[in-house]
Formats: structure tokens, C-alpha cells, sequence
């Protein structure tokens, strides 16, 4: 069987945001939709362990930031990759409060819907939540990014909380081409593989840099980790 058929599976990059004593938290989603047209209603799917889903439990409400595609791998990190209970995700962020009281996105952002929540269903390792949508406003009409440009034009991977999250094998490798002659690095951390022939260009660097010409401070694009902690791809 091939999980990875369901990457075919059309999905969007969002960011899900929350509040609870006072005190913000937010994370990238992918499984949004809407349920119902009257009364208008979203469904979000949040892994249990993920502070989010504490904040949106504790406060009835929740935030959906529709991203675009010029959305930097650095920032999709940060709320992707990084954990609330370690660091602000909302410092150097540009946001507002929105009517339910908890923070908007506004970075990257195209567009948002508010809700307050109108119950929610058990999933195993995740909760669907379902929300009224209480607000809404589209702000600009740029392109939004979807789960299918994610993966394949930033080269982006799922975190092992997303409900989309497939482990990797071992065997689900891409061919090499024998007129490349650098070799891709993967992220032990996230799985990002850094591609010589793509580059990083969010970070400056330039196609056709081999990993070793790295600058030294130069850290993964998703998670932020450091070039020790990168592997070669056989």
C-alpha cells in the first residue's frame, strides 16, 4: 500500500490560532473545510498533543489564517515545527484580534475566518473541532498555498503530529540523476531535504550551492536546526 497516494488529496496550509489566559498559541494545519453553509460552519483537525488544541478545548474559539504562497519556509517553521510551550510564536509576527477575541495571522495571510465552537468528535490521536463562523474577510487575492505546492515546489515535509504525516520507509527514495553530481541532505530533525538544485532562495542561497559551501550559520529552513544535524541522502 502507498500512503503516499494521499498526497493527491487536495488540502491548503493554514494557521490555526487560539487563546487562553491571555496567552496566544497558534500551529499549521492542513485539514480545514467547510461542513456546513447555514449556519456557517468550519472543521479544523488538531493532534491532541499539540498546545493548540488545549487553548481551542479551554476557550471555544479558534482563528483560521489562510496562508499564500509566498509564505517564507522560515515562517511556516515557526508555527509548523516549533512548539508554543518553547517559544512565542507571535513575537516578530504580525497579528490582530480579531471579534472572538484570539489572535489573527496576518502575515502571508489572504484571508481568515473566526469561529466559536459548536462541538467537536474523537479521532484517536487527533479532535475535529467544528466552529459557527462568526467573522470572515478576505484581504488580498493572492494565491493560496496548497498542500500539493507545500511539498513539491517549497519542498516542505508534514511534522509527525499532522494528520497527514507518513513515516518514511527507507525505500521511498528519489532516483538520482547521474549528470548531479552534489548530494542532497535530509534534516534528522523535520526531514527537509536541502536540494543543491533548488537551493534555499528564502535564505539567499542560490541554486546549484553544494551543502558543504553552506555558510556555518546557516540552519534548516523549517526547523531551524543546524547543519550537524543533517545527513546525506544514499
Amino acid at each position: 500500500m502507498d500512503l503516499r497516494t494521499l498526497y493527491k488529496v487536495s488540502y491548503g496550509v493554514y494557521i490555526v490560532s487560539s487563546v487562553k489566559d491571555n496567552k496566544f498559541n497558534g500551529q499549521i494545519a492542513n485539514t480545514v473545510f467547510q461542513v456546513t453553509s447555514e449556519p456557517p460552519t468550519i472543521a479544523i483537525c488538531i493532534n491532541k498533543q499539540n498546545l493548540t488544541h488545549q487553548y481551542i478545548e479551554s476557550s471555544k474559539i479558534f482563528t483560521i489564517s489562510i496562508l499564500s504562497t509566498d509564505a517564507t519556509m522560515q515562517f511556516i517553521g515557526k508555527f509548523g515545527f516549533k512548539s508554543g510551550r518553547d517559544i512565542d510564536k507571535f513575537k516578530d509576527t504580525k497579528y490582530k484580534i480579531g471579534k472572538t477575541s484570539a489572535p489573527v495571522v496576518l502575515d502571508y495571510t489572504i484571508g481568515y475566518l473566526e469561529a466559536e465552537l459548536t462541538g467537536s468528535m474523537d479521532a484517536g490521536t487527533h479532535t475535529i473541532f467544528f466552529g459557527r463562523i462568526v467573522d470572515a474577510e478576505t484581504i488580498n487575492n493572492q494565491e493560496p498555498m496548497t498542500y500539493a505546492y507545500y511539498h513539491e515546489i517549497k519542498k516542505g515535509k508534514s511534522p509527525k503530529t499532522a494528520p497527514t504525516y507518513i513515516a518514511s520507509n527507507g525505500r521511498a527514495k528519489e532516483i538520482k540523476s547521474e549528470v548531479i553530481k552534489m548530494s542532497k541532505y535530509r534534516c534528522t530533525v523535520c526531514d527537509y531535504i536541502y536540494d543543491p538544485a533548488q537551493g534555499d532562495p528564502d535564505s539567499g542561497v542560490q541554486p546549484g550551492t553544494a551543502f558543504e559551501s553552506l555558510p556555518d550559520d546557516w540552519v534548516c529552513p523549517v526547523c531551524g536546526a543546524d547543519k550537524t544535524q543533517f545527513v546525506k541522502e544514499e
